[in-house]
């Protein structure tokens, strides 16, 4: 039976702390989308910034 699919934070491909790395992993999608889809969050309202410093505490590293 084949393991579930975790998302962590990206050992190999991160900016600040790997947290877009890790969801375009676990999503198979560019990471630059990612970044991109944050910059734009973040120029409306700051949701972004707020949501990205949540996902840097609650997602864990990957070993």
């Amino acid at each position: 039976m084949e393991e579930p699919k975790r998302l962590y934070k990206s050992s190999t491909n991160r900016v600040l702390c790997g947290v877009c790395g890790g969801i375009g992993e676990y999503f198979n999608i560019d990471p630059v989308v990612i970044r991109l889809l944050l910059v734009v969050f973040s120029l409306m309202a700051g949701g972004g910034i707020l949501a990205y410093i949540i996902a840097a505490i609650i997602i864990p590293e990957q070993y």
